[in-house]
C-alpha cells in the first residue's frame, strides 16, 4: 500500500498491524528516509573493500591516524587518544551479570502462544535481555511486527501478557525445583520489573520485507527495527524508569557506527528525545571492526555504552574477509574456541578497548559471549555440559567481563553465580595494556593455530549448515540443533543455534574446497587418508549422506512435514553457495529469497540468479521476492 510519503508497506500490513504501523511510526520512517541513502552507500563501499581486499589477498588493516572518521570531526588519532565524550552507563545497566537473548515472537503461532517468549525473558532472573530482531528471529510471513507487537502488549502489561507470564511463572518454578531444588520467583509480578529490556535491530546489509521506497529501493531494515521499537516503546520505558537500549550488530566501520548514531539522533529529534537518550551497545562481530574499536566508541559518542564479544558471527567475518588469502584455512569449527588464535587476539583488543578511559575519565562496558547450551538431557550429558558453561564463565569473569549471554532462560541460574561470586556490579576500568596498532597487532587479529580438519568436522559443518538452512525457511532463525550422527544420544546436548551458526559453517566449508584445504587425519569411512584434499566430490558424497540422514532421521529432529518441502530447498541453498567460485558475503541473502516458498524449481532458480548477480556485477540480491503491494 502506497501511503503518500515515499513509503510502499507490503499488502494489508497497516490495517492487520495498527498498532505497530501506527501513524507516528509510519512519520517516523519518512523522516528517516532521507538517511537510506548513506546507507546504500556505505553498503557499497563495504563491499568495494572487501572485492579489493580479495584480489590482493590481504586482511583488513588499521586506519591511517591522521584521518578523520567520516560522519564526524574525530581523527582517528583522537579517538585511540581517548580524546572525545562518551556515555556515562546508565543505572539500569550498571550490573548486567546474566543476558538472554531470544525472539520476543514464535512463527505461526497465536498472540497468547507467541507472547510467552516474552515471559519467559522476562521472568527468568536475566539481568538484561537481548530482544531480537535480527538473527534469532524469523522473518517468515509478518513474524517481525508479531515481535515488535509482543514487546508493546508486554511493555504494558496487557492482559493476554500477564496472562500468559501468570501460567509461565509457575511452569519456571517447576522446572526450578526439579532442577534447582528451589523456586527462582517469589511474586511473578514484581519479578516482571527486575530485567532490563533491550532491543536488537537487523544490520545494516539488509533490506526490510515489508516496506520500501516508493520507487521501489528497498529501505533499511535497521531503520524500520529501531524506528518501531523506539515509537513503540520510549514513553513506556520512560515511564518506567527504564533507558531505551540497542545492540547494534553488523558494524564493520567507524563510518557505519557514525550513521547508526546520525540514525538514532534523527529519531530522537524527530520524537524529541534528548540527544543520546537511545543508549547502544555494539557487537564486535566483524573482523574489521576489531581494526577499529575505540574509533566505533567515538563515532557512537554518548550513546556508546560496551561492546560484547561473540564466537560465530566473528568466525564467519574472519573466514570472508580472509577469502582472497589461500593460506588462510580455518580448522574443524569446534577448535576454534574464544581461547583459539584469532579469538584470544580480538577477544583481548576489546577489553583493552572498553577500558581505554574517554575525556572524561569513563569507561565502558564489555559484555561477554554466547552460551548456547540447553540443560536438557541425560544426568551425565547435562552435568558435562554445565560444567563447560560454568567454567567458560568463570574464564570471561577472570579476563574482565562484566557478563555474559545465554541463548536460553535455563541457563540463567546455572551461569549467573559467577558473576554473584565476584560481588562486583561490573569491572568498569580494570587495567590492562594500551591498545598498540602495530604489525604483529594486525597479524595478531588472523592468527591461525594449527588444529584438526577432519571429515568428521566437515559432517558437523554440513549437517548443522542444512538443518539451520531448513529451520530458517520454516521461519525458525533459532533453532536447537546437534550433528545428525547424534540424534538420539542424549550424553550430546542440542546447542541453541542462530542466523551465524549457517554463515560460518557454509563460509568454511566454501574456504575448505575453494582453498584445497588437506584432511588432517584419516577417515575410514570415506577412504581419505590424512594429507588429501577436501575435493567437490567429496562434499558432494558428504552432501548426499547427510542429508539423507536428515531425511531419515525423527520428526524430533527434523520435522517430516519439511522432508519434502524447505529441506530440499536447504540442500540447494547450501550447495550451491559451497560449491559457488566465488565467495558470497552472506548466506542469509539466499535463504530470504525463498521464505514462503516451497518450490524447488523456483528457489533454484532464485539461489542461481542471485549467484549469478554477484558473481558477474557483484550486486547482492537483497530485495523481497515476493513483495506484494496489495
Amino acid at each position: 500500500m502506497a501511503n503518500g510519503d515515499g513509503l510502499v508497506i507490503r499488502g494489508n500490513l497497516r490495517e492487520a498491524y495498527p498498532d505497530v504501523l501506527t501513524a507516528e511510526a509510519i512519520a517516523a520512517l519518512a523522516a528517516l528516509a532521507p538517511l537510506d541513502a548513506r546507507r546504500e552507500e556505505l553498503m557499497t563501499s563495504r563491499l568495494a573493500r572487501r572485492a579489493e581486499r580479495i584480489r590482493e589477498g590481504r586482511a583488513p588493516t588499521f586506519l591511517d591516524p591522521d584521518a578523520t572518521i567520516g560522519g564526524t570531526g574525530i581523527t582517528v588519532a583522537e579517538a585511540r587518544a581517548g580524546q572525545f565524550v562518551g556515555s556515562e552507563i546508565p543505572h539500569d545497566l550498571q550490573r548486567q551479570w546474566i543476558q538472554g537473548t531470544g525472539p520476543a515472537a514464535r512463527p505461526n503461532e497465536p498472540t497468547e502462544r507467541s507472547i510467552r517468549n516474552v515471559a519467559y525473558a522476562l521472568l527468568s532472573g536475566a539481568d538484561g535481555w537481548m530482544f531480537d530482531g535480527e538473527d534469532a528471529l524469523g522473518q517468515l510471513g509478518s513474524l517481525s511486527l508479531d515481535n515488535q507487537r509482543n514487546l508493546k502488549l508486554a511493555f504494558d502489561r496487557a492482559p493476554v501478557f500477564l496472562a500468559a507470564a501468570e501460567q509461565v511463572a509457575r511452569e519456571v518454578n517447576e522446572w526450578a525445583r526439579g532442577f534447582l531444588g528451589r523456586e527462582t520467583i517469589a511474586d511473578w509480578r514484581a519479578q516482571l520489573g527486575f530485567t532490563t529490556r533491550i532491543f536488537r535491530p537487523r544490520g545494516l546489509h539488509l533490506d526490510d520485507r515489508h516496506v520500501r521506497h516508493a520507487d521501489g529501493r528497498g529501505y533499511s531494515a535497521s531503520m524500520v527495527d529501531a524506528t518501531l521499537y523506539v515509537v513503540g516503546n520510549h514513553a513506556r520505558l520512560k515511564a518506567d524508569g527504564s533507558s531505551i537500549v540497542l545492540y547494534l550488530p553488523k558494524i564493520q566501520t567507524a563510518e557505519e557506527a557514525a550513521h547508526w548514531d546520525a540514525i538514532l539522533g534523527a529519531l530522537e529529534e524527530h520524537l524529541g528525545l534528548e540527544q543520546g537518550e537511545v543508549k547502544a551497545y555494539v557487537l564486535v562481530e566483524q573482523l574489521e571492526a576489531s581494526f577499529q574499536l575505540m574509533e566505533i566508541r567515538a563515532a557512537l559518542r554518548t550513546r556508546f555504552v560496551g561492546f560484547n564479544t561473540g564466537r560465530w558471527d566473528y568466525i564467519n567475518s574472519v573466514a570472508d574477509a580472509m577469502a582472497g588469502d589461500p593460506a588462510f584455512i580455518n580448522p574443524n569449527i569446534s577448535d576454534i574456541t574464544m581461547t583459539y588464535g584469532y579469538m584470544r587476539n580480538y577477544e583481548d583488543r576489546v577489553r583493552r578497548a572498553v577500558n581505554t578511559p574517554d575525556q572524561a575519565g569513563r569507561f565502558a562496558l564489555w559484555q561477554g559471549g554466547m552460551e548456547p547450551n540447553i540443560p536438557v538431557g541425560s544426568a551425565a550429558g547435562v552435568e558435562a555440559s554445565m560444567a563447560r558453561a560454568v567454567a567458560g564463565a568463570e574464564r570471561e569473569q577472570r579476563e574482565g567481563a562484566s557478563g555474559k549471554w545465554v541463548a536460553h532462560w535455563k541457563m540463567v541460574h546455572l551461569v549467573r553465580p559467577v558473576w554473584e561470586r565476584a560481588e562486583a556490579e561490573n569491572q568498569l576500568g580494570r587495567s590492562f595494556p594500551a591498545l598498540t596498532y602495530t604489525d604483529g597487532d594486525a597479524a595478531g587479529l588472523v592468527e591461525l593455530e594449527p588444529a584438526p580438519r577432519t571429515v568428521t568436522g566437515a559432517r558437523d559443518l554440513l549437517s548443522i549448515a542444512l538443518q539451520y538452512a531448513n529451520a530458517f525457511e520454516q521461519g525458525m532463525q533459532a533453532a536447537a540443533l546437534k550433528r545428525a550422527d547424534l540424534f538420539g544420544n542424549e550424553d550430546m546436548l542440542y546447542l541453541m543455534e542462530d542466523m551465524a551458526t549457517g554463515e560460518i559453517r557454509a563460509s568454511i566449508l566454501w574456504e575448505w574446497i575453494h582453498k584445497a584445504a588437506a584432511i588432517t587425519e584419516d577417515d575410514e569411512a570415506t577412504g581419505v587418508s590424512a594429507g588429501d584434499v577436501f575435493t567437490p566430490e567429496l562434499f558432494a558424497r558428504l552432501l548426499d549422506e547427510e542429508y539423507a540422514k536428515l531425511q531419515r532421521a525423527d520428526d524430533r529432529d527434523v520435522y517430516d512435514r519439511s522432508k519434502q518441502t524447505t529441506l530440499p530447498v536447504a540442500r540447494e541453498t547450501v550447495g550451491e553457495y559451497v560449491l559457488a567460485a566465488t565467495k558470497l558475503p552472506w548466506l542469509i541473502d539466499l535463504l530470504n529469497l525463498n521464505l514462503g516458498n516451497e518450490d524447488l524449481e523456483r528457489a533454484r532458480g532464485r539461489v542461481r540468479d542471485a549467484i549469478e548477480a554477484f558473481t558477474s556485477r557483484g550486486v547482492r540480491t537483497t530485495a523481497n521476492l515476493d513483495f506484494d503491494v496489495g
